[in-house]
C-alpha cells in the first residue's frame, strides 16, 4: 500500500473539515435507510474522536454516523479512484451515493475502498457508520464477563468497561484521503538493508497492479552519488539491489535519510512514480545485546498514548511536534507505540529525528478463553499484517510487538503467539519480534521471542510505598529472567502515579517526589545489569482512562508530564539521569 501523495501521476486530497454527525443509540439507522444519507446531523470535526466534542457523547461508543459531500477535482478523470481512512475506531462501514463500499474491523490502521464505479464527477455523498462498542470477541476486548482469572477485574469493573487502561475513544481519528491513481500503476514498495564492510545494499521490491509488461527504474538520491537502476517486471513484481559505497547510515545521533525515486516505465514512457524517504540501517539481536548497524544500542524513552483534551485520540500535528520536543529535551531516544499503532506521520518524524520505535499491534488485554478466541486470533493476525505492510519501510521501527500484557496463563496462548511470531518473521525477516508481558518467567512466549519486554511496578502495585523492599526483589527477578532466557531485557513499563502539585517529605505514594525517586532507583538498578537493553518509563504524559476507583478523575497520572505537557519533578530528574553532567 503506497501512501497518498501528489505528483504528475497521483493526486490526493484530504477530506478534513466539518462533517455531519449523528448518534444512533437505538441502532436504527440502517433500517431507516441512513446509508443514503441521514437528517438532523450536527457538525463534527474530522479527524478527531467524537467523545470529547459533545457533552452528551463522552461515554457513548456507538453506533454513530458521519456524512460529507465532495466533487471530483480536475485531473481525476480516467483514473482509479479510492478512499483511504487512516484510522477509524472501531468498526467502519461505508457507502458512496447509496452504494456499499465495504466494512473494515479494527482501529489505528489504514484501509482503502475502491470507489471507481461508485463515484460521480459532482455531488458525491459519502456516509460512514462507526461502531466502537466494546465486545468480548473484538481486539482489544471489552465487556468481558466470567472468571476474573482471565482478565484484570479492576479494569472490567470500570465505566466504560474496557479491558485496558486507557479511554476507548471512537470515531474518525486520522485523515481521510480521496485518491486518483493510474489504473495499472504501482501498488507497493518494500525496502530493507544489508551492510557489508564499508558498503550498504538497499534491497527494493516493487509490486504493481495489472500484468502488462514494463520496467522498474529506481534512483537513490542523497549523500551518495545518484544512479539509476532498471529491471523488468515479472508477474507484477520486480526486485533490485542498489549498492551504496560509504553510506551515511541511519542512527539516532545521525538520522540520515535518502530519497528513493521509483518509476514504472511502459513503452518508453513513465506511467507512474512515487518517492519516499529511506534510511540505511540494520537491527539485530546477538546474545543479550541489541545491535544497530552492528553496534550495541540502549533504549531510553517512554510508553505513550495518543491522547489530548478535546481531540481525544485524534490526529493533531502540533501535539506530535510538542511530544518529540519534550522527549528530545529529556534525553529520550525511543518509545513504544503502546498499545496500538500510532499515526504514520508520527513515524515520519521518528525517521527524521532519529527515534527508535517498538511498533505494537492493538492487542492489549487479550485473554484466551474459547469464547470468541478464533475471531480474536484472526484479528491479531490481520492487524499484524496491516501494521507490517504500513510500517516496514520506516528505519525508526526496530521491533514488532505482538501484544501488551496478554493473560497468557492458558494453554491456548503459546500456540497463538507462535503463529503470530511466524507471521511477523515471514512478513519481515529483518526485525526482531517481541511481546510485552507482566507475567515474567511464566510468559512462555519469551522462550521464542527475540527480546524479553517486561512491565514491572514493584513499589507501586506491589510492595506499595516500600522501595527498600521492592528493589532487591526486582533485582533478583531480573537476574533469574536473564538466567532463564539469555536474551536482552527491555523494561517497557515502570513508574508511579503522581498527582500534579502534590508533594511530600519524606516521599510518599502519589507525590511527585515518590514518582521521581522510584524512577531514579529503577534506572540505577538497570545500570548494574549488562543484559538490560532499554528502559521505557510509563508514561510520557498523563492520559484519560475509563472511570474507576483506582483512577482519580478518570486519569492515569503516571506521566512525567501532565496531560497538557507541563513537567513534573520526575521529568527534571530524568533529564539529569539521561543528560549526565560530566
Amino acid at each position: 500500500m503506497l501512501r497518498p501523495c501528489n505528483n504528475h501521476f497521483r493526486q490526493a486530497i484530504e477530506l478534513a473539515d466539518f462533517w455531519d454527525f449523528r448518534f444512533d443509540p437505538d441502532d436504527t439507522g440502517s433500517v431507516s435507510g441512513w446509508q443514503a444519507g441521514f437528517p438532523s446531523g450536527r457538525p463534527i470535526a474530522v479527524p478527531a474522536s467524537w467523545n470529547d466534542q459533545f457533552e452528551d457523547g463522552r461515554d457513548f461508543l456507538g453506533p454513530a454516523w458521519y456524512q460529507t459531500d465532495f466533487d471530483l477535482p480536475w485531473g481525476f478523470a480516467g483514473k482509479g479512484l479510492f478512499l483511504q481512512f487512516d484510522s477509524v475506531n472501531y468498526l467502519a462501514e461505508a457507502w458512496l451515493n447509496g452504494r456499499s463500499l465495504g466494512i473494515h474491523e479494527g482501529g489505528h490502521l489504514p484501509f482503502v475502498f475502491d470507489i471507481t464505479e461508485a463515484a460521480r464527477p459532482e455531488q458525491n455523498h459519502l456516509v460512514l457508520r462507526v461502531d466502537g462498542r466494546l465486545a468480548f470477541d473484538r481486539v482489544p476486548p471489552g465487556n468481558v464477563a466470567g472468571s476474573p482469572d482471565d482478565f484484570f477485574a479492576t479494569h472490567a469493573a470500570n465505566f466504560p468497561p474496557a479491558q485496558f487502561d486507557f479511554f476507548p475513544y471512537c470515531g474518525i481519528q486520522r485523515p481521510v484521503w480521496l485518491e486518483a491513481l493510474p489504473q495499472d500503476g504501482l501498488r507497493d514498495v518494500i525496502v530493507w538493508t544489508e551492510l557489508a564492510g564499508t558498503h550498504a545494499r538497499l534491497h527494493v521490491k516493487v509490486e504493481r497492479n495489472g500484468s502488462a509488461s514494463g520496467k522498474l527504474h529506481c534512483n537513490l538520491i542523497g549523500h551518495a552519488q545518484p544512479g539509476m537502476a532498471e529491471v523488468a517486471f515479472s508477474d507484477g513484481s520486480a526486485e533490485m539491489t542498489i549498492d551504496v559505497a560509504e553510506p551515511a547510515l541511519w542512527t539516532p545521533e545521525t538520522p540520515n535519510l535518502y530519497d528513493l525515486s521509483v518509476e514504472l516505465v511502459q513503452d518508453g514512457q513513465v506511467t507512474d512514480a512515487c518517492r519516499q524517504k529511506v534510511g540505511l540501517r540494520t537491527i539485530a539481536v546477538e546474545g543479550d545485546r541489541m545491535l544497530l548497524n552492528g553496534q550495541p544500542v540502549y533504549l531510553r524513552g517512554f510508553g505513550r498514548h495518543e491522547d489530548f483534551p478535546v481531540v481525544g485520540r485524534g490526529y493533531l500535528p502540533a501535539l506530535i511536534v510538542k511530544d518529540y520536543a519534550l522527549m528530545h529535551w529529556i534525553g529520550a531516544n525511543s518509545f513504544r507505540t503502546s498499545h496500538y499503532p500510532y499515526s504514520e506521520q508520527m513515524l515520519d518524524l521518528a525517521d527524521q529525528l532519529g527515534f527508535l520505535v517498538i511498533d505494537e499491534i492493538p492487542a492489549v488485554g487479550l485473554y484466551f478463553r474459547e469464547d470468541g478466541l478464533a475471531k480474536r486470533t484472526a484479528l491479531c493476525r490481520q492487524y499484524l499484517h496491516e501494521l507490517v505492510q504500513r510500517d516496514r519501510n520506516h528505519p525508526s521501527v526496530i521491533m514488532w510487538s505482538l501484544a501488551n500484557e496478554p493473560h497468557s496463563n492458558s494453554p491456548h496462548a503459546r500456540p497463538i503467539f507462535e503463529q503470530l511470531y511466524r507471521d511477523a518473521k515471514q512478513l519481515d525477516p529483518s526485525r526482531p519480534v517481541t511481546l510485552v508481558s507482566y507475567l515474567g518467567a511464566a510468559e512462555e512466549a519469551f522462550s521464542f521471542c527475540d527480546v524479553v519486554c517486561l512491565n514491572r511496578y514493584l513499589g507501586w502495585y506491589t510492595q506499595s510505598g516500600n522501595l527498600d523492599e521492592a528493589l532487591p526483589l526486582f533485582s533478583a527477578e531480573l537476574d533469574a529472567l536473564h538466567g532463564m532466557f539469555g536474551k536482552p531485557i527491555i523494561l517497557t513499563e515502570f513508574g508511579a502515579d503522581a498527582l500534579p502539585g502534590m508533594h511530600a517529605q519524606p516521599p510518599e505514594m502519589f507525590s511527585e517526589e515518590y514518582q521521581a525517586d522510584l524512577i531514579e532507583r529503577y534506572i540505577k538498578l538497570f545500570k548494574e545489569k549488562s543484559y538490560v537493553a532499554g528502559e521505557h518509563v510509563w508514561n510520557l504524559c498523563d492520559f484519560k482512562t475509563s472511570q474507576g476507583v483506582i483512577r482519580v478523575g478518570a486519569m492515569n497520572y503516571k506521566g512525567v508530564f501532565t496531560r497538557d505537557r507541563r513537567p513534573k519533578l520526575a521529568a527534571w530528574r530524568l533529564r539529569d539521569l539521561w543528560h549526565p553532567k560530566n
